[in-house]
């Protein structure tokens, strides 16, 4: 177990090899394990375990099946003399229905996206989540909410432009649809989007962080432009991260003390933190840190390598130099100067109530 850079993906996994020490698992106990080992490894999709696939499958499947149900329904009340009513040829107005349904397959699959992302959330443990496991999750589904949203934009502009209505594009309703709105949310929304390519995440690491802040303008002008009767679809796990945000900035608001920091080989380093008795946690948890006078938003996961049973007072992590944040505290630590004048913040720690790592005959340590 050790950390994990912003900037680049270095960090350990640990594998879990079935040598079993229950000798009387059933076959059905065997086929869950099995649906539950990584299926693919090597991806864009990252390590998916054969259970995530199937649902992954089926969630596409259900999409589908629903844009596909309402363009049929749609499509049959569409006639000539339908769409002559509103001036319009009836190729136009199915244009107008395939654009409405993908903005509202869209505002459904934004009902999911906070929920992987809100990491006290009690959602995710009863669910046997963790938000670490979850982050693929949020990632899979705002791709899927910005391509409909994205499909939803451009058949609406192609529609104003087929039908003469390009004053569309600058109307703000007070009541109903504000388009105005709707295209700010996109755009903010797109750069959001192409910042999380992995070579622009990767290099400009700072870049992807800071343009995820767009959201909160992403969420406010959506709101505005479909309406709280529409927006209501998306609210409830909205909701939930608020709080969740609101309670970790709380916890961030406290500094906590930092005992000791050690200088390691390969540019690497240990911080070592107070903790109380009562503060426990299990192998792979997670926290986050904040150090302000490298950057008062940036908050980086690293896995605790401590034990809490062990070391009941004091937790560790350990830093591999590789980004430029974690560049710039190796270079403030390296300095002969006291380490009281840092002042850092953390979030914490996050991780499953248990591993069961003890029901293995071997585990193995891997470096990424």
């Amino acid at each position: 177990m050790a950390a994990s850079s912003q900037s680049k993906d270095k960090y350990f996994n640990l594998f879990w090899f079935t040598g079993c020490n229950n000798n009387n698992e059933d076959k059905g106990g065997r086929v869950i394990t099995q649906w539950k080992n990584p299926f693919i490894v090597k991806g864009p999709l990252g390590i998916v375990s054969g259970t995530e696939v199937a649902l992954l499958l089926m969630f596409i499947a259900l999409i589908i099946w629903s844009f596909a149900t309402y363009l049929r329904n749609d499509f049959a009340t569409i006639t000539q003399k339908s769409a002559a009513e509103f001036g319009e040829k009836v190729w136009e107005s199915k244009l107008e229905d395939a654009a409405l349904r993908l903005g509202l397959l869209g505002n459904m699959c934004l009902a999911f996206l906070f929920f992987p992302v809100s990491r006290a959330s009690p959602v995710l443990p009863l669910l046997g989540l963790t938000s670490e496991s979850c982050i693929k999750y949020h990632i899979w589904v705002g791709h899927l909410v910005l391509t409909f949203f994205t499909a939803h934009g451009i058949l609406y502009i192609i529609f104003w432009a087929a039908t003469n209505q390009t004053s569309e594009t600058v109307k703000w309703d007070k009541v109903g649809i504000s388009n105005v709105a709707g295209e700010i949310a996109w755009v903010c929304g797109l750069i959001l989007w192409i910042a999380t390519i992995p070579r622009i995440r990767r290099k400009f690491f700072e870049l992807f962080f800071y343009t995820h802040y767009l959201y909160i303008l992403f969420m406010v002008f959506f709101i505005f432009h479909v309406g709280i009767s529409f927006a209501c679809i998306m609210l409830p796990g909205f909701y939930i991260f608020m709080v969740d945000r609101f309670l970790r900035f709380l916890q961030s608001r406290t500094q906590v003390h930092l005992l000791s920091a050690r200088l390691l080989p390969c540019e690497t380093l240990e911080l070592n933190f107070s903790k109380t008795h009562e503060l426990s946690y299990t192998p792979t948890s997670v926290m986050f840190i904040n150090i302000p006078s490298i950057s008062k938003l940036q908050w980086h996961p690293f896995t605790i390598t401590s034990s809490s049973k062990l070391e009941p007072e004091k937790l560790s992590v350990v830093i591999k130099s590789e980004g430029t944040w974690s560049q710039k505290l190796y270079k403030m630590l390296s300095t002969p100067s006291p380490i009281d004048h840092i002042g850092v913040s953390v979030e914490g720690p996050y991780g499953p109530p248990s591993t069961n790592y003890l029901r293995y005959n071997h585990i193995i340590s891997k470096t990424h």
